[in-house]
């Protein structure tokens, strides 16, 4: 099975005055269709780096990063961007959405990116709301939604484009337990229709529910958890 996403000696080095700093040191990883990844590491452990060039928002100094087969390591940012746009989606700890827009228009962002016709993207993301279960909450704005909510139009958003790879920044990082449940279940349910799924979290307990847990120090993979 020919992995969505590999690294191959993927290398991050920042320049920090007249110091090197390597956030990144000669990774290689891949990841199957499907799969549900789990990122841990301390701070400064490259767990965000190694989140960047996944995400298509950084690129490696050194090695390779493969999308979908494609070697996307060294496209412009524009050609970056779209690669961003049609085959990632990103759910953040502080959900990132738009404060002027409603739900729906939310959700619809990445589609008007995409070039997807307005009458068609409206219908999507209605369908992504309600399967959310934000059938009430569509001409709502953000201020207006509780965290687990926001965080519920985030991942609808996420979804729009019917990306490859879903990755997933400390999502349940400003809520509640019960809340960070459901949406954590949530995320199980995508995993299990699935949906690839990389999240990075600081608590174990969350990446217990993935597939395999890599552990990150100093740049480097220092151990991976599989579970059967």
């Amino acid at each position: 099975m020919s992995a969505v996403a590999e690294l191959r000696g993927a290398t991050r080095i920042y320049a920090m005055g007249t110091v090197e700093v390597r956030a990144l040191d000669g990774v290689d990883l891949q990841f199957q269709p499907g799969s549900y990844t789990a990122i841990m590491g301390a701070s400064g452990s490259g767990k965000s780096t190694l989140l960047n060039i996944l995400g298509c928002l950084d690129r490696p100094t050194a090695g390779a990063y493969y999308l979908g087969g494609r070697d996307v390591s060294g496209l412009d940012d524009d050609s970056l961007s779209e690669e961003r746009n049609q085959r990632l989606g990103f759910v953040f700890q502080a959900y990132n959405l738009i404060p002027h827009l409603s739900v729906l228009e939310n959700i619809e962002v990445p589609m008007e990116y995409g070039g997807v016709a307005p009458a068609a993207a409206r219908e999507r993301a209605t369908m992504l709301a309600t399967r959310m279960g934000l059938s009430d909450r569509l001409h709502h704005r953000p201020t207006e939604l509780s965290g687990g909510q926001q965080q519920r139009v985030a991942i609808a958003r996420a979804l729009a484009n019917d990306p490859v790879v879903l990755l997933a920044d400390e999502p349940t990082g400003n809520l509640d337990s019960k809340t960070g449940e459901e949406i954590l279940s949530l995320l199980d349910e995508l995993n299990g229709q699935g949906r690839t799924l990389i999240i990075v979290t600081h608590d174990a307990e969350v990446a217990a529910r993935a597939d395999r847990t890599i552990h990150m120090r100093d740049g480097k993979i220092e151990r991976i958890e599989e579970r059967a």
